[in-house]
């Protein structure tokens, strides 16, 4: 590739690839890097000339503790602007010379920042002006220590009330720091912020667009896989979808789609499946009921992280059975060499998957954790670098129809981490009913003032299944059923959510479908949860 390039170091954060999301949508190419490359590894990475810019990542980390990462001292010298955020802040602050002590009162959401010093950074960046004039931002703090004194040639940038150096700059030298964090939707200005850094300081061309990197990215494939053969584990959800038809593109023929029916999949799922990328795709797909296998290895099985592995597990042994027959079946293929898998970048971010391998593992994911070191398929996952809207622009671009790209996501375990505790068939089947009532209302709902349907204003909606029950009345009879709760969540990012705040109405009309159309279930409830500090999905 010969974009622009914004390296970001990171140092454990659980949010560093929000920072590389808000550069790529400002269309400059990031790329994240472990926070302890060596200072040769830096002066290489430059070499090219393509680099414009650097940015420091935060971290759990306090700075001034003998064991902590610092930043590489080559960065501070390669005469690219350098952007610390939060603890990448303090790094730079204590590497150049300046102060860094534990605060005694902590920052953890919330704050409001007044820009100081009218530097580049900031300039004409503010969401309000207080009546003696001071610009302020609404900013999202996560912190504990502080700069308390700032290194030589440095100003003043921005403060709070109990962070009196909330941003600092050395404008000569082209470096800025600030205590909050500008990549979480929380602070409102942070995309003006990250997008005044990479384009209007570091200079960087805004070329990265999904549609011209189609030609990139098969290019890639082809030098990848070579004459090999790919298997592939379609789901049917955005993500395998997508790199389905990207390498379809690619290799044609070359690729063999396997659709595992795992038992754990939506309402008439399989049918959907096969109908778009059999008949429309004409790609090749092989159709796997494995159910039985599935969850037959699920049962009495209820941890989480336990489940999780177990499908990995399992779609693995899939994969090696249908590659061995595709090689005995003759018909010219000589048995797939690669695995490809949809695997995305917030997949890697939340599994502790980062290159630093920094940061705290949330929960593993199958298609990252779950599979063994010895597949005896090498791994082909062109979508690994990109996010969700990165990867539904490109889908678009392949030619993928608009309402098969924009479908919510549907995690790889399925139903599997929707059930929560033991996974039985039983539950599966009253799951997928209350499920498909809700998706079905979603998508009639229609929103007033946008006109847009509840489904398209959700960015990911899905029904839980609780293994308890709860006494209700029907009729003149007692009922001791099951209980359902509804998730519908808003994120541009999946990093961080807020939950929907769905029509009263809608919530009605769902939560009667369900009670008199599902037989078993007899309440249902509403998730009003954000993320964090819960996940998105609950297993």
């Amino acid at each position: 590739m010969q974009h622009d390039k914004i390296l970001i170091l990171d140092f454990g954060s659980q949010v560093t690839q929000l920072i590389a999301r808000r550069v790529r949508e400002a269309h400059v190419y990031s790329e994240v890097h472990p926070c302890d490359v060596s200072d040769d590894w830096v002066r290489q990475y430059a070499a090219d000339g393509r680099l414009k810019g650097v940015i420091l990542s935060g971290s759990h980390a306090s700075v001034y503790e003998e064991t902590t990462d610092k930043a590489p001292q080559a960065v501070f010298e390669l005469g690219v602007p350098v952007l610390g955020i939060c603890y990448g802040m303090q790094t730079m602050a204590h590497q150049l010379g300046g102060k860094v002590e534990g605060g005694h009162k902590r920052e953890f959401g919330f704050a409001a920042v007044r820009a100081r010093g009218h530097t580049e950074l900031l300039r004409g960046i503010a969401d309000y002006t207080t009546p003696e004039g001071h610009g302020m931002l609404n900013v999202w703090m996560s912190h504990g220590d502080k700069v308390v004194e700032m290194p030589p040639g440095f100003k003043l940038m921005a403060s709070t009330e109990s962070c009196p150096i909330a941003g600092m700059a050395d404008e000569a030298r082209k470096f800025y720091a600030i205590q909050f964090h500008a990549e979480v939707t929380h602070t409102v200005q942070g995309r003006a912020i990250l997008e005044r850094f990479v384009r209007g300081i570091c200079q960087a061309r805004p070329d990265w667009v999904m549609r011209d990197h189609i030609a990139e990215a098969v290019e890639a494939i082809r030098k990848q896989v070579g004459d090999q053969e790919v298997i592939l584990g379609l789901s049917g959800g955005v993500d395998s979808s997508v790199a389905a038809a990207l390498i379809h593109r690619a290799i044609g023929d070359q690729l063999t789609c396997v659709f595992v029916d795992h038992g754990l999949l939506r309402l008439d799922e399989g049918k959907m499946v096969m109908e778009m990328f059999a008949g429309k795709l004409h790609a090749r797909v092989i159709h796997v009921d494995a159910s039985e296998q599935f969850l037959g290895h699920l049962k009495g099985v209820s941890d989480p992280e336990q489940k999780r592995k177990i499908i990995g597990r399992e779609f693995v042994e899939v994969f090696k059975a249908e590659a061995a027959r595709l090689k005995a079946g003759g018909q010219g293929h000589k048995g797939a060499t690669f695995l490809a898998q949809g695997t995305i970048y917030p997949d890697v971010i939340e599994s502790g998957g980062a290159k630093s391998k920094k940061a705290v593992t949330i929960k593993s994911h199958h298609n990252v954790g779950g599979l063994p070191e010895q597949l005896g398929l090498k791994l082909l996952e062109p979508l690994r670098d990109l996010f969700k809207d990165e990867v539904r622009e490109l889908g678009v671009a392949l030619g993928l129809p608009p309402e098969m790209v924009y479908r919510h996501p549907f995690p790889g375990p399925g139903l599997g981490v929707r059930i929560l505790g033991e996974v039985r068939k039983e539950y599966a089947d009253l799951l997928r009913r209350a499920d498909d009532i809700f998706i079905q209302e979603l998508r009639n709902f229609r929103d007033e003032a946008t006109g847009k349907s509840w489904y398209d204003l959700t960015s990911q909606a899905f029904t839980v299944f609780l293994p308890v029950k709860s006494v209700g009345v029907m009729g003149d009879g007692r009922t001791y059923d099951y209980v359902v709760a509804l998730r519908a969540v808003q994120t541009s990012d999946f990093m961080t959510a807020d939950w929907a705040e769905l029509p009263y109405a809608l919530l009605k009309k769902v939560s009667s479908r369900i009670i008199n159309e599902v037989r078993g279930i007899n309440r249902v409830t509403y998730d009003v949860s954000s993320k964090p500090p819960a996940t998105i999905e609950w297993e």
